[in-house]
């Protein structure tokens, strides 16, 4: 009968220190779900951020490449305008 718990004994404290490092220790199931998603974030967050600088890097191409877009961004958002030119400005809503 002894004997028989002494071989056990072993195999149930491997077992438990099997199931503490998968509960609880550093490289645990619930620390790799967390993991698993938070990459998923930031996976995400990188796609909008390329999208986001290929966007700007079009605008940026075409500004320097069609004088009409430069210009058209000069009038409306900067309020240029050439020498000699009247501009009137109306609020319509």
């Amino acid at each position: 009968m002894w004997l028989r718990v002494l071989l056990n004994l072993p195999l149930l404290i491997v077992v438990g220190a099997i199931l503490v490092s998968i509960v609880w220790g550093d490289n645990s199931y619930i620390r790799r779900l967390g993991y698993q998603a938070r990459i998923g974030e930031l996976e995400s967050e990188i796609k909008q951020f390329n999208d986001s600088a290929s966007y700007y890097s079009r605008k940026a191409d075409e500004l320097n490449t069609d004088p009409e877009s430069l210009e058209k961004i000069a009038r409306e958002q900067y309020g240029m305008k050439r020498e000699n030119e009247e501009v009137f400005i109306t609020d319509i809503k």
